[in-house]
């Protein structure tokens, strides 16, 4: 069988086959075929569409990425032979997957000012963090339905503390992160009908940081946050709305034109992990006995949450501004700081501590990172060069660049699985429709 496609009939030829683990309507007949050594990713994904329409006149169009010995094909096929040292004379097997990439970008949803934190955790909502002091709840990530009123400063840092599994219940809670010092917890349901936007006061204060509170992170079950600050600390709290034993909890209630509002509480840190010698920029919370903190000392740490001692403790040689753990085995951990190499650590591996992947794409400092919850492949990152760019950790090239906002990208996020979200210096919050792997 002979595919020329829209290629001149001058090109070399070589024979393949192509393969897939995507299951029917995505499979093409399991022949060999003959087709241009010139041709690129571009190509060969409409080469693909073209046979898959032959066999199905009502196939639509989608965009397919390439692996040849599980390696993601970005250059001509004769180029990647060539450099891989693969013979040409054999039929080459040729793995197609649904491509990861930019397909549709929303109108940006807008801010008073600087868009620090953005979470897509929960399918429903995206939440906001905002330099005036303001968290914001977009449901379906374009109508702002309540606004999260009390912080004194910028809030740095945001997440959703429901538990996995809850998607389906309304009520939901979430927590921010200021330079006012505190943290604070908020309760809102997701289907209330009322007049959009809503203003709400949060239910518990956390306080008693020394410094700016910079990044906040939720225990999967829902029970504790942990908080990173600029006293270098880390700090867990819990998140009941009623006193427990070590808990210390006090209750405030507010006159407002002498009208008592409704109580709130205020609650103190419950244990501290104390290490790091600078600023503690990032935190994450995978699993219940263990946090992930990124700090400005250059340093990884891992720690046992009921010990409250390290268990693991990398020096990369950068003040890091991002940190995020998922991939194989949600195992790999990503960071990103003050130069542009996204650099990705695998603890597992015994006497190294050298990066497996360095990503080096961006111009300037990387500001988020983020791994896909449902892939083991693909990462996030954003940059103070304006850039986002979405990442497969079988080629060095980047998926993808998104260049979506005018100004320094400050935080970025997955939604809802095919989509990204992002937060800039330029006061805009962006979303962008993507493919799937």
């Amino acid at each position: 069988m002979d595919a020329t496609g829209d290629v001149e009939g001058a090109a070399k030829r070589v024979q393949v086959r192509f393969v897939t683990k995507l299951q029917p309507p995505f499979k093409v007949p399991n022949t060999s075929i003959a087709i241009p050594s010139n041709l690129t990713r571009l190509g060969l994904s409409a080469l693909v569409n073209n046979l898959l329409k032959a066999v199905n006149a009502d196939w639509i169009a989608e965009p397919f990425d390439f692996l040849i010995d599980g390696e993601l094909v970005r250059m001509s096929l004769e180029q990647f032979l060539l450099a891989k040292g693969i013979s040409a004379e054999k039929i080459l097997e040729i793995e197609y997957i649904k491509a990861v990439a930019p397909r549709r970008q929303e109108e940006p949803s807008l801010h008073d000012d600087w868009v620090s934190a953005v979470s897509g955790s929960n399918p429903g909502f995206i939440l906001t963090g905002c330099y005036d002091g303001l968290g914001r709840i977009w449901k379906e990530g374009v109508i702002c339905t309540h606004i999260l009123e009390g912080h004194e400063g910028a809030i740095t840092s945001v997440c959703v503390v429901n538990p996995k599994g809850s998607e389906n219940i309304s009520s939901k809670v979430v927590a921010t992160a200021s330079k006012d010092r505190t943290l604070r917890l908020w309760k809102f349901d997701a289907d209330e009908l009322m007049n959009y936007p809503t203003k709400i006061k949060a239910f518990k204060v956390l306080s008693g940081n020394n410094a700016s509170v910079q990044s906040v992170a939720a225990q999967a079950s829902g029970d504790m946050i942990c908080s990173g600050s600029w006293d270098s600390r880390i700090s867990l709290w819990r998140t009941n709305e009623l006193g427990e034993e070590g808990d210390v909890v006090s209750t405030k209630k507010r006159k407002v034109n002498n009208t008592a509002e409704d109580s709130q509480l205020e609650g103190d840190a419950v244990s501290t992990l104390v290490g790091h010698s600078q600023t503690v920029t990032s935190v994450v919370w995978p699993q219940n006995e263990t946090i992930y903190s990124a700090s400005w000392d250059h340093s990884v740490r891992r720690w046992d949450v009921e010990s409250g001692q390290d268990t693991f403790n990398m020096f990369c040689g950068k003040a890091l501004n991002c940190l995020d753990v998922g991939g194989e085995g949600s195992a790999l951990i990503a960071a990103g700081g003050s130069d542009p190499i996204l650099r990705v650590w695998d603890p597992r591996k015994p006497g190294s501590l050298a990066p497996v992947f360095q990503f080096s794409s961006h111009t300037s400092w990387i500001s988020a990172c983020k791994w896909h919850s449902k892939s083991w492949f693909h990462l996030l990152s954003a940059s103070y060069d304006g850039k986002l760019m979405l990442w497969d950790l079988r080629t060095a090239w980047p998926l993808a660049v998104i260049e979506s906002h005018n100004d320094k990208v400050l935080s970025a996020d997955w939604w809802k699985d095919n989509s990204v979200i992002s937060g800039g210096a330029d006061s805009k919050l962006w979303s962008q429709l993507c493919g799937e792997s």
